[in-house]
């Protein structure tokens, strides 16, 4: 069964290198390159450097479904499409071109949290559990019928490790599913709409940090958010992200009005920035003022003499 594969990230690239131990990959779809960066250099996809490597033909289109990417597709005949963090929805028309069907790997446990940025949000929600599912595409985004669902734990892990988690739990369960396909076993189980959220695209504007809002809250959102757009929050007018924090459990709760939330209320050596929160404290480990390096949290007090009392926001 010849395979188009359609993917762009390093998450697809996990899928693509299991995909080429069993199966034959005619082509690889992905995004057009791109300039990045400070000095805007002509960057690659991460699956169009793995295709390149082993041969595998590679096709950019800038929209999949103009009528040219579409005749281009055709040529292959292909028995299936596997979509993995591609970056463009496919048409109807595109979704029609296989033998078979389109089979797309989410991360997320669907139907909860389609969309964009699936990970993000389950670890900002506080969500427990997490995983991958396997489905066949249909012309809605994330709707399709559910041929296979793996969970893990989100414990403590930030969006960039569980990241890396998923992709590879996302490529094992894509062979699985694929078997299944192969020797008639697959079950095809349409998605519950009552239990449907939206993973929304991510926008700068959602890192910013209200201090009021629970210690929990602020915690999962500096996790959630890393590597982009980055929790933040400001320090004397300036920009400042926020990479790495936890609840602060040895500073109790104040009485009312004896702090205010944003308030720096300790510093420990070695350790962080005390803040107070909403209900409770929050201790910052790492961060980047604008313009700067990262740095641990304690060599950013050294540097900027901050002290208790200050705020941030």
């Amino acid at each position: 069964m010849d395979i188009i594969f359609f993917g762009s990230s390093d998450f697809s690239v996990e899928s693509l290198k299991l995909l080429t131990r069993d199966y034959a990959v005619a082509a690889v779809v992905t995004q057009p390159d791109r300039r990045k960066g400070r000095h805007l250099h002509m960057s690659e996809t991460p699956v169009k450097l793995f295709a390149l490597e082993k041969g595998i033909p590679v096709l950019q289109p800038e929209n999949v479904c103009a009528a040219a990417a579409i005749a281009e597709l055709k040529k292959f005949k292909a028995g299936l499409f596997v979509v993995v963090s591609f970056g463009q929805k496919l048409s109807q028309e595109v979704l029609e071109i296989p033998e078979l069907f389109c089979v797309n790997v989410h991360s997320s446990l669907l139907p909860r949290w389609r969309g964009a940025a699936p990970i993000n949000h389950a670890i900002m929600n506080g969500d427990e559990i997490t995983g991958v599912s396997i489905m066949k595409m249909n012309e809605r985004m994330d709707c399709g019928d559910i041929i296979l669902a793996k969970s893990i734990p989100i414990a403590d892990d930030d969006a960039v490790a569980l990241t890396r988690k998923l992709a590879e739990l996302g490529a094992q369960a894509l062979v699985e599913a694929l078997r299944m396909i192969e020797n008639g076993t697959a079950r095809f189980t349409p998605q519950d709409e009552m239990y449907a959220t939206v993973a929304k695209k991510l926008k700068k504007e959602d890192g910013l940090i209200d201090w009021q809002d629970t210690a929990e809250n602020i915690c999962n959102k500096v996790r959630g958010l890393v590597p982009w757009p980055c929790a933040y929050t400001y320090y004397k007018g300036k920009f400042l992200k926020i990479l790495k924090a936890a609840i602060e459990s040895d500073y109790a709760a104040a009485s009312p009005g004896a702090v205010v939330s944003g308030q720096v209320i300790g510093i420990v050596k070695n350790k962080g920035i005390i803040v107070a929160a909403g209900n409770a404290a929050v201790s910052i480990e790492e961060v980047q003022l604008e313009g700067k390096r990262v740095t641990c949290a304690y060599d950013f007090v050294l540097g900027h003499r901050l002290s208790c009392g200050e705020k941030l926001g």
